[in-house]
């Protein structure tokens, strides 16, 4: 048992996000989504999961240790629902708010038209399935650094 760990992340989730370097990118999906066919094609190679978690509730999980990139303009990505690309459905507005709360500002979703958002995801690190049934709860994140207090400012 480990403390201040979310229990939604196991131990093959929480050593790819270590692994995980500055940059490198971590797809969170919903149920929906081709996951395995994708994931193979990721620098990890094998699909992770979460099963039984909603998507904005993996999204809190994955982003209570995983700082996104300071030094991008678009480091959260949402796939854009089809022929209607400034819809946003409950499940992206859920995450949305646990993006927000993680980054304590707002941070909006940059969208990703749905076949690029599947080109982008088979060059991620890792995918991550959840249990979400509902639509359009697939998201992008690009990991970034946690600098010490007193560390200079730029690129580690």
């Amino acid at each position: 048992m480990l403390k201040n760990i979310d229990p939604l992340l196991n131990a093959d989730i929480l050593y790819a996000l270590a692994a995980m370097g500055h940059g490198d990118e971590v797809v969170i999906c919903d149920a929906n989504f081709p996951g395995d066919s994708v994931a193979r094609q990721t620098v990890l190679g094998k699909l992770l999961r979460i099963d039984g978690a909603s998507a904005p509730r993996v999204v809190r999980a994955v982003l209570s240790v995983m700082p996104l990139d300071s030094f991008v303009d678009d480091p959260a990505g949402r796939m854009e629902v089809v022929g209607d690309a400034a819809a946003l459905p409950a499940v992206q507005r859920e995450a949305q708010s646990e993006v927000d709360r993680a980054e304590g500002r707002t941070l909006p979703f940059a969208p990703i038209e749905r076949f690029e958002f599947y080109e982008r995801a088979k060059k991620a690190y890792c995918v991550i399935r959840t249990g979400e049934a509902r639509g359009y709860g697939c998201f992008i994140f690009k990991k970034g650094v946690q600098l010490a207090p007193d560390a200079p400012q730029g690129d580690a």
